[in-house]
Parts: C-alpha cells; sequence; structure tokens
C-alpha cells in the first residue's frame, strides 16, 4: 500500500509541485523576498536589540531602570527599524520590479527604479494632522509619504504594482518601443535612453489607475483598497487552523519526494505569513494590540525546529533508540546542524525522502505539533509573535525572541519538541522491528541459497 501510494503521487503530485514551484513569477516573488533578507534582518536585529535593553528589563527587571541607561541605543535602533521594516515595501517593489526586468532579460536596475516609481505614484501624498492648523482645526498638507503604506501593510500593493509596471515595462523593452541611441553614444547612456519610453508609460499607467480608483471610490488610494478588499481578508482566512495545517503539510509533503518544500512556497508563506509578522510588529511598536495568531515565525518557532518535520526531534530520537549504524552515523553529522535549522543532511542522509517507514510521522509530527502551538496561542497563554528572527538561531531560544522575549513560548516550544521526540521514536523503534525482520528474510534466503549449492 505504501509503494501504491509513493508510486502514485511521483506520478501526479511531483510534477505538478515541481511546476508550480518552477513557475517563473512565483520564482520572481520568492526571490524578491530574499534580495530583501538583508533589509529584514537589520530590522530584526534592531528589534532584538531593543527586546534585550527595553522590553526585557522592563518587564523582569524595572528597579535596575536599564531601559533609562540604554536610551541612547533604543533610539538609534529606532532610526534602524524606521529605515528597514517601516520601509519594507520600498525595498520589496523594487527588489520584485528588478527580478521580473531580470526573467524577461531586460536592464534589470531601470526596472527596479520604474516598479518603485510606479508604487510610490499609487501612494497617497497627502496627510491629515489632527488639530495641527489654526485654533485646533485639522492641518492637511501635501508631500507626505505615510509610513502605514510602505511597511508590511503595503506589500500586497507592492507586489500587485510590482507586477504591473515591471511586466509592461519588460514587454515594452523586448518589442523595442524605445529611444534608439546611434553607436557611437556610450552603452550606459544608451541604456538609460532604451528605458524613458517603457518606464513613462509603466508609471504613468500606475498614476492614471491611482487616479480613477480614486474617483471611483471618494479619495480612498489603491493601496486602501487592496488593504481592504484583498489582503485583509486574505490574510483573515490564512490565521484559521485549517490553512496553518495546509500550508504544513503541503511543504512536508515536497520535502517527502525531495522538493525545498519552504521554497517551493515561499511565495506564499512569505507573502501572507511574514506580512502578518510584520504587521504585528508595527502595532507592537505604536503600542497596539497584536492582530495575528500565526506568523512566519510561528512555523520556526513550535513545529519545524531544526527544520522541516521537526528534524532536530528526529536526530534526537534515531540517536537514543535507533539500532541502525547508518542511521545513527547520520544523525551524528547531522546533529549540529539541525540545532541551526539545517535539516538537509537528515532528510537526504536517513534517507526521509521516499521513505515509506517514516512517512506517517513526517506528516503527524508538524500535525500535531501545529495544532497544539496554535490552540495555545489562541487561547492567549503565549504572547502573538511579532520579532523577525534569524532562522538560524537554535530551537527553543527561537522561540523565546520571537514574541520579544517570553519565557512562556520557550517552554511552549520545549513541550513541543518533547512532543515530536516521543512520535518520532515510535517509528524510529517500528523501523529497528522492521529492519531485523529484513535482515533475518536475508539471511534466510542466504541459508537456503547455501543449502542449494551444497
Amino acid at each position: 500500500m505504501p509503494d501504491k501510494f509513493t508510486s502514485w503521487m511521483e506520478e501526479h503530485f511531483v510534477p505538478a509541485a515541481a511546476k508550480i514551484g518552477s513557475n517563473k513569477f512565483l520564482v520572481a516573488i520568492r526571490d524578491a523576498f530574499i534580495a530583501i533578507m538583508p533589509i529584514t534582518m537589520t530590522g530584526a536585529i534592531a528589534t532584538l536589540l531593543n527586546v534585550f535593553v527595553r522590553d526585557l528589563p522592563t518587564n523582569y527587571l524595572p528597579d535596575l531602570h536599564i531601559a533609562e541607561h540604554m536610551q541612547w541605543l533604543i533610539t538609534i535602533n529606532g532610526n534602524v527599524w524606521w529605515a528597514t521594516l517601516a520601509m519594507l515595501s520600498l525595498a520589496f517593489v523594487f527588489a520584485l520590479g528588478y527580478q521580473i526586468s531580470k526573467m524577461y532579460k531586460t536592464d534589470a536596475l531601470a526596472g527596479g527604479l520604474i516598479s518603485l516609481a510606479s508604487f510610490i505614484a499609487v501612494t497617497p501624498q497627502v496627510a491629515t494632522i489632527a488639530e495641527a492648523g489654526p485654533e485646533g482645526a485639522d492641518a492637511v498638507g501635501w508631500g507626505f509619504l505615510n509610513y502605514s503604506y510602505l511597511d508590511a501593510k503595503g506589500l500586497f500593493t507592492a507586489l500587485l504594482v510590482g507586477l504591473v509596471s515591471s511586466i509592461v515595462y519588460a514587454k515594452l523593452m523586448n518589442r523595442k518601443i524605445t529611444i534608439k541611441m546611434p553607436d557611437s553614444v556610450p552603452p550606459a547612456v544608451s541604456k538609460a535612453f532604451a528605458s524613458i519610453i517603457p518606464g513613462v508609460i509603466a508609471i504613468y499607467l500606475c498614476g492614471a489607475a491611482a487616479w480613477v480608483v480614486s474617483e471611483l471610490t471618494g479619495g480612498l488610494a489603491i493601496g486602501d483598497v487592496i488593504l481592504k478588499y484583498v489582503q485583509m481578508p486574505f490574510l483573515g482566512l490564512s490565521q484559521g487552523l485549517g490553512a496553518v495545517l495546509i500550508i504544513v503539510l503541503a511543504v512536508q509533503l515536497l520535502w517527502f519526494f525531495g522538493l525545498h518544500g519552504t521554497n517551493v512556497l515561499g511565495a506564499v508563506i512569505d507573502g501572507t505569513y511574514l506580512t502578518a509578522l510584520t504587521m504585528n510588529d508595527s502595532l507592537f511598536q505604536a503600542g497596539k494590540p497584536m492582530e495575528y495568531i500565526w506568523t512566519r515565525a510561528s512555523f520556526d518557532s513550535y513545529v519545524w525546529m531544526g527544520g522541516a518535520g521537526c528534524s532536530l526531534a528526529l536526530v534526537i530520537a534515531v540517536l537514543v533508540f535507533s539500532k541502525r549504524a547508518d542511521s545513527r552515523a547520520v544523525c551524528k553529522m547531522s546533529a549540529p546542524m539541525a540545532v541551526f535549522n539545517i535539516n538537509e543532511p537528515v532528510v537526504f542522509g536517513m534517507p526521509i525522502v521516499l521513505n515509506p517507514i517514516y512517512f506517517i510521522p513526517w506528516l503527524l509530527v508538524p500535525a500535531v505539533l501545529t495544532i497544539v502551538a496554535y490552540l495555545v496561542t489562541a487561547a492567549g497563554w503565549v504572547p502573538y509573535a511579532h520579532v523577525v528572527v534569524p532562522w538560524v538561531v537554535p530551537p527553543v531560544l527561537y522561540a523565546f525572541l520571537a514574541p520579544g522575549g517570553s519565557l512562556a513560548a520557550g517552554l511552549l516550544a520545549l513541550v513541543n519538541l518533547v512532543i515530536a521526540v516521543a512520535i518520532w521514536s515510535v517509528f524510529v523503534i517500528v523501523a529497528n522491528r522492521y529492519d531485523q525482520g529484513v535482515e533475518a528474510d536475508e539471511a534466510e534466503d542466504t541459508g537456503l541459497s547455501d543449502f542449494d549449492l551444497d
């Protein structure tokens, strides 16, 4: 039965998954998220530093007044956060335009700049400042960019505007609707002039779309419409336990067939749950209640400890219970990497890929951990995750840092790790018995062969 299921999945599921994973637009979106990692990591460092010098001392050591003494560092971290996570959509839309233009083999730098300009063209430039005018009246000014359109809340708008503007630019470039300069003109100047007509059309198209939407909706910006009718409902759907389980199980299935699940589904996972994470952080920085139960950090905090499948738990279970010398050797070499959430050595070395014995726990363990962590978080026993933590931070410590320094979150991760080890151990012991049975059959076959030869 397992062999039939594996064969069916190899024939029907794997080709479809591979095709989705290699879709050029999804690859461009994924690569754009990867490209802005220096921005997100820098913002994460600033947030983490403030956790250590402001949040933790204030919560656990208030009498020492550490935050007051470290105010200079807290202010610097705030400046860095403003330049990174508060401007996340600006960085992403440039990176997306760059990747799309690169995909179409056109001038990628120009494509990124045109995508950025198009995004700014659809962003409102008017701000109302309450009670700042004469006699306490509201003051209205032009020339402002509200960061609420530029942080994680603007990612969906950046995604759509970036796709449209960069595709228009790239297709016009490929159709040679450009200004052609004489051969004597330096290549850099020639490339810049070639981008003018496609750039003008793409940016004007987005600017005109912003005006049309504003006229039809009574003054709403494109970002407001997308946030209200697309992004928020989609994020709402992503917060259900069923939606989270679908993502987790899909990643596990892809890994089982040798495909990097988190990369294949990177555009969906980062586009949805990274957005939820950074929106939680924006709410936290503003002193408002966080809204999203499950974020990108939740997967790594409570489910993918050591990598997909909770590979760290698998390594521990094999080292404690396995009687196979080859499996133990693989896990001994993989253990240091699993501590830092690198699971390829154990997934391909055991192997887990296409191994019917471990197929059930490969799906079961993450599903159980997801249900436990989701219900505990939804019950309010651990705070919501809002800090972008580097993915190589070891399990448990990662969970402690993701909500801004929570012992309850670290304890939940530790409990989940114990649960995962317990489940994996059952199947490792079953694998021992299976291997003993196979060895006995082989020995019996060898004995019969020897008898026949004699």
